[in-house]
């Protein structure tokens, strides 16, 4: 049992706070609990974004081979209308799982693209030529994704932007001749920043954020936003426990409408 004790008096004999402006201090302070349990945690660390569906109706996932065998038409009926799976990874890398998820997911309602992790040791014709013979377009599939990341020495000692835009320019270039649909660039926001601000203008941007709603330090749009990697859906048994989820940038009857620009 706690003991109770008795308002203090303030120096020079003033009493202390009256039992209204107790009341006010305590009706903040739930409030302040209940907005700190709604934030998104993970690893410790909260996470405020919470993408209103009302805002932002239009759900999608990306996956890989880390996801394991995925049950598609399971993972379709939850809420989301679109799938970004990986297909390749620099000049030689497929993503062994592709071909089965690639098929399987595009028998469900959902509309499907997929994406190549840009390597930077590699020039863009063999990468290119990786993606191109791996990825099979069909009517309605969405545009390609060049996924721009920093990773592991990367990260220490980023390459210079104009080595990197020049590859990158490349690529997109090929992607586009093939598809005939400009590519998505995805990207976190060091990688954008470094790499892809004051530029690439005409294509859309996928950014990656799992803490903030992005702003874009060039002030521009986003079409895609990851907003998180800690993601539960029921469908996948695979080596990763958690799935990315993103949102689309518009109202459902852009998204349908919608194959890049």
């Amino acid at each position: 049992m706690k003991q109770y004790f008795p308002f203090p008096r303030r120096p020079g004999g003033a009493p202390g706070p009256s039992k209204p402006a107790v009341a006010v201090g305590f009706l903040a302070a739930v409030l302040l609990a209940a907005a700190a349990v709604s934030l998104w945690v993970s690893g410790g660390l909260p996470r405020l974004n919470a993408p209103s569906p009302a805002r932002y109706p239009v759900r999608g996932v990306d996956v890989s081979a880390y996801q394991g065998q995925i049950d598609w038409p399971l993972l379709a009926e939850q809420g989301i209308s679109f799938a970004f799976i990986k297909a390749t990874e620099g000049s030689g890398s497929a993503d062994p799982n592709f071909q089965y998820n690639w098929t399987q997911a595009r028998q469900t309602g959902l509309r499907i693209g997929a994406y190549h992790f840009f390597s930077f040791d590699s020039g863009a014709d063999t990468q290119a030529e990786n993606f191109i013979r791996t990825v099979e377009p069909f009517e309605g599939m969405l545009p390609p994704v060049v996924d721009v990341e920093l990773n592991g020495e990367k990260k220490l000692r980023p390459p210079p932007r104009e080595a990197v835009t020049e590859q990158l320019s490349l690529l997109l270039q090929r992607l586009e001749e093939h598809y005939g649909m400009r590519p998505v660039i995805y990207a976190t926001g060091s990688a954008y920043e470094r790499y892809l601000a004051g530029g690439y203008g005409e294509y859309d941007i996928w950014i990656r954020n799992v803490f903030f709603s992005p702003r874009l330090g060039d002030g521009r749009d986003w079409t895609f936003w990851q907003y998180t990697d800690r993601g539960r859906l029921a469908g996948y048994e695979g080596e990763e426990p958690f799935i990315d989820l993103n949102v689309f940038n518009g109202a459902i009857e852009e998204f349908a409408a919608y194959s890049g620009r």
